[in-house]
């Protein structure tokens, strides 16, 4: 009944995300096999904190757009996700949720979920917050390297302290409502966690990450094989294969790595 109560509920929301163009069509079906396997599978706990990151994402993706003018040419995707977005962010997240199954109550799989689902939230709100910041930021590599808001690898005071307060958000739910004891280690190490995981996601923005070169707007842009302007990129720097949806990945994966060897 858990499980089917879980399917109905994700339907529910990816529809309604759907509809307010937050989600692309394959961005619902993949929200709902993620929804589904978290909200069936690990129960209430575990759903309070992937809504938590999914409606503040959201919230933070729509907020101060004229702020983000222009800076959408630099990102990979716009502002409703596809499938890989949905799954890049909460794919390890869903993994589990799932082995909760397999594992009941055990400690290492609910810190490992809710340190994946800070990672992506500490890096969505820095993302979304970072434009915000007075000063163009710092590339992570070199700090004495300014670039253009939006570059990957890029750092910035408010988009730190946006990192925090998103990795926040989830360590502070997670430790409220834990099935295991230890509230305030429970905060800390999931926050901690996140926001590691999200400086390492602007480590491998600007190191391996691909990242392409418009000639015709002579800027660097995540856009392949077309910029916004229709002109063909060319790869400048990174892994081709390592695109932002993996890189996402990433940062969940080291959140989760460090929460289990802590």
């Amino acid at each position: 009944m858990q499980l089917l109560i879980g399917f109905l509920l994700a339907v529910v929301v990816a529809y309604l995300a759907y509809r307010a163009h937050s989600l692309s069509r394959s961005g619902a079906f993949a929200a709902v096999l993620v929804g589904a396997v978290i909200f069936g599978v690990g129960g209430w706990r575990w759903a309070v904190l992937l809504l938590a990151f999914f409606v503040s994402s959201t919230i933070l993706t729509r907020a101060f757009k004229k702020r983000k003018t222009g800076l959408n040419e630099k990102f990979s995707k716009g502002g409703r996700r596809d499938a890989g977005q949905v799954l890049g962010n909460g794919g390890l997240a869903t993994l589990f949720a799932g082995l909760s199954w397999f594992f009941p109550g055990q400690a290492w799989v609910w810190l490992a979920f809710a340190a994946s689902l800070a990672a992506v939230n500490a890096d969505t709100w820095a993302t979304e917050l970072g434009v915000l910041n007075p000063h163009p930021p710092r590339l992570i590599t070199h700090p004495g390297k300014v670039v253009e808001k939006g570059t990957s690898g890029g750092v910035s005071l408010v988009g730190t302290l946006a990192s925090l307060a998103g990795s926040g958000l989830i360590g502070v739910l997670a430790g409220l409502i834990s099935p295991l004891p230890g509230t305030l280690s429970i905060i800390l190490l999931v926050t901690l966690a996140g926001l590691l995981g999200s400086l390492f996601d602007s480590l491998l923005g600007a190191t391996v990450q691909s990242i392409y070169y418009c000639p015709a707007c002579a800027k660097e842009t995540e856009r392949h094989p077309l910029h916004t302007c229709g002109t063909p990129t060319t790869r400048l720097r990174g892994w081709p294969w390592l695109d932002n949806d993996l890189v996402n990945l990433g940062c969940s994966l080291f959140a989760i790595v460090f929460v289990l060897l802590v």
